[in-house]
């Protein structure tokens, strides 16, 4: 009923109780979930997850956080995207936030990303916090969208701007909402997720962070994504079912290597 479009459950607080984990999302309905790369030495540990299950799905990339790690090319990404269970690029993009100077070097990493999407027809898995501009920038220069001939992809954990979603869903990207929907304090991003379409529509947990309420400050998993599809029912007006149904089908055209 509810897919977790973005998940690291290899991270070993989660690995480790990787049997409870499966079976609180098969509890919440919560039927697929893609374990989302960070960095290319554990790599191995994500896509042995997705092997091992076959309702887990894998991608494969660097977070533009991970400053001191190996650095990826366009031709490792590619080859080890060729894999039936690897249905994604990144996460990759920009994050001004946390790291300052020169930050040239996360530019040319997301434009890496981008050319392997193009390359593998994968999409993307775009992470952007206070960088939006220079986000939306180079994702039309390197024509990652549809408008361009790019294979588009899903904006994760948005918590930018309508303005943001609707450039990013303009160029053919979904747009997807995480616990961050349901805090108290998240009402400029409430209004963003009435105004993004269904159609547009990801659901996530991006676990272990971000857990949404009732279980905000505790640790995140897959299963708790059937509360960020509640919220966002609720919010929008709409059935629990429509939500669920049609994430579930976005996130099985966008990904169209997964299979249900």
């Amino acid at each position: 009923m509810f897919i977790d479009s973005h998940c690291h459950i290899n991270f070993p607080e989660l690995a480790a109780r990787m049997p409870e984990i499966l079976a609180r999302m098969a509890e919440n309905k919560v039927t697929h979930a893609l374990c989302v790369s960070v960095d290319l030495p554990d790599f191995p540990q994500v896509l042995a997850l997705a092997e091992q299950h076959p309702h887990i799905f894998a991608s494969v990339g660097v977070h533009p956080d991970y400053e001191d790690t190996p650095e990826p090319s366009v031709q490792q990404l590619v080859a080890l995207a060729d894999h039936p269970k690897v249905v994604a690029i990144g996460e990759t993009g920009l994050d001004y936030y946390r790291l300052e100077g020169d930050l040239e070097w996360q530019r040319e990493r997301f434009r890496t990303h981008i050319r392997a999407s193009r390359e593998t027809r994968k999409p993307l898995i775009i992470h952007t916090r206070s960088a939006s501009a220079d986000t939306i920038r180079i994702m039309r220069e390197e024509g990652a969208g549809l408008d361009a001939g790019g294979v588009a992809g899903v904006m994760h954990c948005f918590t930018e701007s309508l303005e943001v979603a609707q450039a990013a869903m303009e160029q053919g990207f979904y747009i997807s909402f995480s616990g961050i929907v349901t805090f108290k304090s998240a009402r400029e991003l409430q209004e963003v997720a009435k105004a993004v379409p269904l159609e547009r529509m990801l659901i996530e947990t991006d676990s272990p962070y971000l857990a949404p309420v009732p279980f905000r400050g505790k640790m995140n998993e897959p299963g708790y994504v059937a509360h960020v599809g509640e919220f966002i029912a609720n919010l929008k007006g709409v059935s629990l079912r429509e939500v669920a149904e049609r994430t579930s089908a976005n996130f099985f055209h966008l990904f169209q290597t997964a299979r249900a």
